[in-house]
């Protein structure tokens, strides 16, 4: 997944040494703000923002407030560089809950490291899930207003599984995990091979996906998944449930109830300029989208194309 780190900087040589630092590693993607910018800069939610304070014109306190009272921006992590050698001075940057504050000059292997370690750091700690190790709901609501503010065009693809309780009622919770795994290795496989290169993919909770797709054949992605999905499903079934095709689960009265094969349900939300105004209404489509697509026996997709 990309990383954006915005540089806070009125010249442009940092950016440049950060670009040439970075050459061969493409996830990282740097760009130059000025200070008269940063408004605009923090509506994008960075990954990191690094602040040269020898060259912003405006006091780097007032800076690193404003960073932090941002509600968007309240846990991205602050990086400074400047020549001041006046400890008490760094220290009262640090006290803003700032991260680092590196003295120049630069030290280009040290300052590698950092950026490539606290980005690493906050990818883990915030936003992964512990079971399939994707971005958990913070970086997802993250990745959703981000592309609405920059006013691109995508897809919102909402996965879940069908029957899945009953397969836990009768499997058990650890192989229910490997199913929830396996569903997040298969829409992974399928949307890395796609044309898209701005693609996300994250993991909301128990077997609940959130998949983000630039313009591409949105149609060929979800029938591509549901065929991963179904040709390997088997795998985490008993022969006898196959054979049968349907399970088979008592109910707290010890009644015997039948019950589909896990299949996997995709509903799509084609995201078009201006139609939606923030994550809730995007989130209500996409609940009737997926209830939708949930009606349909087996594995299936719905997408939403609607313009309004």
């Amino acid at each position: 997944m990309v990383q954006e780190i915005y540089i806070i900087d009125d010249n442009i040589e940092l950016v440049q040494l950060l670009k040439d630092l970075f050459k061969e590693e493409k996830i990282y993607k740097f760009k130059n703000v000025k200070t008269k910018d940063i408004d605009i800069a923090l509506k994008n939610i960075p990954s990191l923002i690094i602040i040269n304070e020898d060259n912003v014109k405006k006091d780097i306190f007032e800076l690193c407030n404003q960073i932090r009272e941002n509600e968007d921006n309240s846990i991205t992590p602050i990086i400074i560089i400047g020549e001041s050698d006046d400890k008490v001075h760094r220290l009262e940057i640090l006290k803003l809950n700032v991260e680092y504050y590196i003295v120049k000059p630069i030290d280009k292997d040290y300052l590698y490291y950092t950026i490539k370690n606290i980005v690493r750091l906050m990818y883990m700690n915030r936003r992964v899930s512990p079971l399939t190790g994707l971005p958990g709901n913070v970086q997802i609501q993250t990745e959703i207003k981000k592309r609405l503010l920059k006013k691109e065009k995508f897809a919102i693809f909402y996965i879940d599984l069908d029957n899945f309780k009953s397969y836990n009622d009768l499997y058990g919770f650890t192989k229910g995990d490997e199913v929830i795994k396996f569903t997040a290795r298969t829409v992974s496989k399928i949307i890395h091979n796609t044309d898209s290169e701005e693609y996300f993919l994250g993991h909301i909770g128990g077997d609940d996906f959130v998949a983000i797709v630039s313009e591409t054949n949105y149609e060929k992605l979800c029938q591509d998944i549901i065929l991963e999905f179904d040709s390997k499903i088997q795998e985490y079934l008993t022969k006898e449930d196959i054979q049968r095709g349907y399970l088979e689960v008592a109910n707290r009265k010890g009644i015997i109830e039948q019950f589909p094969l896990t299949s996997i349900s995709i509903g799509v939300v084609e995201v078009e300029k201006d139609r939606f105004k923030n994550i809730l209404e995007i989130g209500e489509v996409a609940a009737q989208v997926k209830h939708l697509a949930k009606t349909i026996m087996g594995s299936s997709y719905i997408i939403d194309r609607r313009k309004e």
